[in-house]
């Protein structure tokens, strides 16, 4: 049995694909909900995520 580490480093350097994309979003999501933080309910935050995209 491989060393997992060692795969996942092999596969990130080798394979054409990644999930930049998918970790954009989820960047993007945590910086609104850190901005606002203790501003307003839910319905806000959601309102900005949803005008974000």
């Amino acid at each position: 049995m491989r060393n997992s580490r060692r795969d996942a480093v092999i596969d990130g350097l080798t394979l054409p694909w990644n999930s930049g994309v998918v970790e954009g979003h989820v960047n993007k999501s945590k910086v609104l909900k850190r901005q606002m933080f203790g501003r307003a309910g839910f319905s806000l935050l959601r309102k900005r995520v949803l005008l974000a995209t």
